[in-house]
Order: C-alpha cells, then sequence, then structure tokens
C-alpha cells in the first residue's frame, strides 16, 4: 500500500496505468476510490498514469482531529508529499470540490509541480458557508450532515448519507472548520492551462464561470442539470471534456 509521509502523517495514494502524469483529488467527504467508482478511473488509466490519494482525514490516510492540520498549505504539502514519493516532477492536476481549492492551494504555493488544472465546482472566492460548521464535532452525525447540506445548497441522497456516515466525522468536522478566505488574486497568476466544469443545479455555478472568465487560458464546461454532488458522479458527461483538454496539452 503507497504511502508518502508529509509533516509526519501518512497520505495513501494507489497508481494505475501508464503515460504523463495525472494526479485525481476527491471532495470532502469522499475518497480516492470514487474515481474507480464512478467510472473515471478506468478510462483514463488507458492513456495517463492515474495518482488518486486519499486527501488527509479520508479513506486509508490519517485523521487527526485538529483543525491546525488542515491548512490549504498543508493539503497542497500533501499533494507535493504524494508527487516527491514518486518521483513527479510535474503533473497534471484535476481537483473536484475541495481537490479544487487543493489546486488553488497548489498554485499558491506549489506552482512549479503543476502542468495544467482541471477544477470541478471550485473557485477561488471567500466561502462563508463553511461557518455552519462551527460548534460541530462530529459527534452528531444528523448535526454534520445538516451542516454540509447548508454548504452544499443541497440535499443529499440517503445513499450519500450513508457514504458521509461511513467517514471519520471528528477529522471531517475539524477539516471543516479551516476557513475558506479569498484568494480571487490567484485567477491572475494562473499561468497555465485551466478547464473549469460545473453543474448547473450548482450553487457554485455562476462563481466558477465567473473565475473561468479571469483566467488567460480558461476553459468553461456547464453540465447541464448536474448538482454539486452530481459532478463527480457523471463521468459520461465530464470525461469528454477532459480527455480533450488533456490531449491538447498532449499536442503542445
Amino acid at each position: 500500500m503507497p504511502i508518502a509521509n508529509s509533516a509526519g502523517r501518512r497520505i495513501h495514494y494507489e497508481v494505475n496505468g501508464d503515460g504523463p502524469d495525472l494526479l485525481l483529488h476527491h471532495g470532502f467527504t469522499s475518497g480516492s476510490q470514487a474515481w474507480r467508482f464512478f467510472g473515471f478511473t478506468e478510462v483514463l488509466q488507458q492513456h495517463y498514469r492515474v495518482i488518486v490519494p486519499d486527501a488527509l482525514g479520508h479513506g486509508l490516510s490519517d485523521k487527526p482531529h485538529d483543525s491546525s492540520a488542515y491548512t490549504l498549505q498543508q493539503r497542497a504539502a500533501d499533494v507535493v508529499a504524494v508527487l516527491d514519493d514518486l518521483r513527479v516532477e510535474q503533473v497534471h492536476f484535476c481537483g473536484y470540490s475541495l481537490g479544487g481549492w487543493v489546486g488553488y492551494g497548489l498554485v499558491r504555493h506549489a506552482r512549479d509541480r503543476l502542468r495544467s488544472l482541471i477544477l470541478g465546482a471550485a473557485h477561488p472566492y471567500a466561502d462563508h458557508s463553511w461557518d455552519t460548521f462551527k460548534g460541530i464535532d462530529g459527534s452528531d452525525p444528523a448535526a454534520f450532515i445538516s451542516a454540509f447540506e447548508s454548504v452544499l445548497n443541497e440535499r443529499i441522497s440517503d445513499e450519500v448519507r450513508m457514504l458521509v456516515r461511513a467517514n471519520d466525522l471528528p477529522a471531517l468536522a475539524a477539516a471543516a472548520q479551516q476557513p475558506r478566505p479569498d484568494m480571487a488574486e490567484l485567477l491572475s497568476q494562473i499561468d497555465l492551462p485551466c478547464l473549469m466544469f460545473c453543474g448547473d443545479a450548482d450553487a457554485r455555478h455562476a462563481a466558477v464561470t465567473r473565475a473561468t472568465a479571469a483566467l488567460a487560458q480558461g476553459q468553461f464546461v456547464s453540465l447541464p442539470g448536474v448538482t454539486h454532488f452530481g459532478g463527480l458522479m457523471q463521468s459520461k458527461l465530464v470525461l469528454p471534456p477532459v480527455l480533450e483538454f488533456l490531449a491538447a496539452q498532449r499536442r503542445d
């Protein structure tokens, strides 16, 4: 089981396929296996060496209950630790939701490790919706899910509720305490190809559209009728533009 060490904590990851390196970073309450479950890994590994870590607090990675472990700078460092463990200098980075937020963190803290960016349902503007997690410690799953639905601005299905409850909720509650300050200044600094996508039924759609317009090399794909959680589940909608975008980087 591949493990990278980051600030003394274990970050689990898996590697599949062969080709240019592509790292997939999942969202909050999800895990590396989501990419396989929803059909991404099987397709992408035919063309790329696909690196899928479990973010700190998720999956088989360590799960500290201290909020200070989950700063954006540390999350970026966790990705770098995986790249260093694999001796990868630069990578195509694809992040969804929390993963997209980490993508912005990599732009700020480790720009030299990026070849391109694919960011799903994530924008760099201040997001105070996470303040709803204040006072949530994970001991009450119903309260955790209620706070999470408030952040998402949508109801989640019974199936997703079951998956969320299977997590280490105190660890995720600690992670949710980290603020999401404004980082819009990064948009003018992103000088590499960037593909953004978001469902038009996702509350973040307008913000992601606006962020894309500020990019020097930005492309935006709107997913019709897709909610925030649906964005990762709809691989048949997401994969075609992702493959086209990545293929263009190989031609350049």
